[in-house]
């Protein structure tokens, strides 16, 4: 299989990186650079900007914003964004509950929330995992119960990311307790100033507040806010979590991470010899890096083949092999750059005394190593964990 890339393909990735390079504020790209957190407005300003260009959903269908682009085209435009770095659309909208209502949803969905998606006039947040229901989500207990033309809708939902901005969620809900658990399930779109839902914060091990438990109480939601069929939302979060897997192997982040990794391996910290100079961290950045040849390999043999195939309805189960490697990828890559750090990866931990507020012990970029580090254990746990994804591998490819 021919690999290599045509002189057009060439072309347009310089397309997209002048643009990305051209147009990011330099805020935002300092603050991806040195891995500081994004601000809401920062992701709705790019997002934006995207939009404008008609580049913030260039996977949808052309009728909904998309771009027309084949996935060569596609996987050139997400690794280069990822390289510059620039944020990704959010997440939650864009690549999860959008692609849902633009293949399942009624014409009346697709009119009310693609547009607003994309520009993001609305906030997305995922409502699937629960206390007891998250590697077994088809567990899951949340209940909607038909009351009229509305669903009375009670339960919990967990690790609920950014919640805490959200204008909306999209809800898998159990509203036939008396069949096999992955059939009773239902796909709903909840307003979330509707009365009865409560947020609260969850904070992580990294110090930050990104994660939230999302209590319902009695909460009435339209009967128009039923995504597709009632009790198929199974299928429906298939599919979703199938493109997410798609994209999470994250070639062009773990490319970035690297170079980085290599420029700030290369300089003095406070008369201490350059790390790259250390044998032993060479040889364990050979590794990784020849460890994310083979990914971006296998990456490019999966865009391939879908090309040929020209079907983008079901995912590739090798999707499944992406997610695990490239995760375990981008936490190697975490901890690299907490070895090259070193000490002056401790923390920064405002107010820890009274009265105090010092500064990190080295560099202002240092400071945010180890909580980056911490933060990215969770990427083999999300969208499936990495022992599902090998019963996924086991299954559909094995055969086993």
């Amino acid at each position: 299989m021919d690999l290599a890339f045509t002189k057009e393909e060439q072309a347009f990735r310089e397309e997209v990186r002048t643009f990305f390079h051209e147009n990011i504020p330099a805020d935002i790209h300092a603050k991806m650079i040195d891995q500081h957190s994004l601000e809401k407005q920062d992701l709705v300003t790019w997002q934006r900007i995207l939009n404008a260009k008609g580049w913030a959903v260039p996977h949808w269908p052309v009728e909904y914003g998309g771009t027309g682009w084949d996935p060569i085209k596609l996987y050139i435009f997400w690794e280069e964004m990822q390289q510059t770095p620039a944020p990704q659309p959010l997440q939650f909208g864009v690549h999860m509950v959008g692609p849902v209502i633009a293949t399942f949803g009624n014409e009346a969905q697709k009119q009310r929330f693609l547009p607003r998606i994309a520009n993001l006039d609305d906030w997305w947040c995922q409502g699937f995992s629960e206390p007891g229901a998250g590697s077994d989500l088809a567990s899951l207990r949340t209940k909607a119960v038909r009351d009229g033309d509305h669903y009375v809708v009670n339960g919990q939902k967990t690790w609920t990311t950014l919640a805490q901005h959200a204008d909306w969620i999209f809800c898998l809900v159990r509203t036939n307790p008396d069949v096999k658990k992955q059939v009773g399930i239902s796909f709903l779109l909840i307003d979330m100033k509707t009365p009865g839902i409560e947020v609260r914060p969850i904070q992580t091990i990294d110090g930050g507040k990104e994660v939230n438990e999302v209590f319902f109480t009695d909460v009435r939601v339209p009967v128009e806010n039923l995504v597709g069929e009632e009790n198929r939302g199974w299928d429906y979060a298939k599919f979703l979590l199938g493109n997410e897997r798609s994209g999470i192997a994250r070639i062009g982040i773990s490319k970035q991470r690297i170079r980085r990794i290599k420029e700030l391996a290369g300089q003095e910290f406070y008369g201490s010899a350059p790390m790259i100079e250390n044998q032993r961290f060479r040889e364990k950045l050979a590794a990784v890096e020849v460890e994310l040849k083979a990914l971006e390999m296998t990456q490019l043999r999966v865009v391939a083949a879908e090309a040929k195939r020209g079907d983008k309805g079901k995912p590739d189960p090798a999707s499944s092999i992406l997610k695990i490697k490239g995760s375990e990828l981008q936490q190697a890559t975490t901890e690299l750059l907490m070895e090259v750090v070193g000490p002056y990866a401790l923390p920064f931990q405002p107010g820890l005394v009274e009265g105090s507020n010092e500064p990190p012990i080295g560099m202002d970029w240092a400071a945010t190593a180890a909580p980056t580090y911490f933060n990215w254990r969770k990427v083999s746990i999300y969208g499936g964990s990495n022992e599902i994804q090998k019963n996924i591998i086991a299954k559909a490819i094995l055969g086993l």
